[in-house]
């Protein structure tokens, strides 16, 4: 793959994604416990394979892939020591009041809607999972940084519970014998 272009096919964004975050020490199966765990509180028969599809799903939209693509390289560099002036350590420490990092998360989210942005405020207060993981590295000593990244697995996973929940809702209002129309499930 040709990494001097700008612009990628929706499998190519895919597959650069899951390799981001792979480096970063995230699996998919993680992200999708996550939103499976948010949305079976609502309703039990939400399978797991279908929290599965839809962050495979997410992660190949182009907003989400410039979203994950910019908070992984700021974790980075911030980890390189790159940046300059106090910005340096506000990334480093994860300051609570930079609020940057939920910027990203909120926007991601928001792309399914207010309870997209409801369920990564749920996700982000109470760190379930890998985001709890991520949340805590680099504030022990350790050398990583994941500022943006923590924010951005978390509103993946809200992102993948909400549509999660709407394609529930669609394939319900579909039983309506009155609809006729194809089904086209985002």
């Amino acid at each position: 793959m040709n990494r001097d272009r700008n612009l990628f096919s929706r499998d190519e964004m895919l597959e650069m994604n899951i390799a981001i975050l792979n480096k970063r020490g995230v699996e998919l199966g993680e992200i999708a416990k996550i939103a499976h765990a948010q949305q079976s509180k609502w309703n039990d028969s939400i399978s797991y394979q279908d929290c599965m599809d839809s962050v495979e799903k997410i992660l190949s939209l182009r907003d989400v892939f410039h979203i994950v693509q910019l908070g992984v390289e700021i974790d980075r560099l911030t980890e390189e020591g790159l940046f300059q002036g106090p910005i340096q350590q506000i990334l480093a420490t994860d300051l609570g009041m930079f609020g940057i990092d939920e910027l990203f998360g909120l926007d991601l989210a928001g792309m399914y809607g207010t309870i997209g942005r409801t369920n990564f405020g749920d996700i982000d207060v109470n760190k379930p999972g890998i985001v709890a993981k991520l949340n805590s590295d680099g504030k022990e000593g350790q050398p990583a940084c994941h500022t943006f990244l923590d924010d951005i697995v978390g509103a993946i996973a809200a992102a993948a519970s909400t549509r999660v929940a709407q394609m529930e809702n669609e394939l319900e209002a579909r039983r309506d014998p009155t609809i006729v129309e194809e089904p086209k499930l985002f």
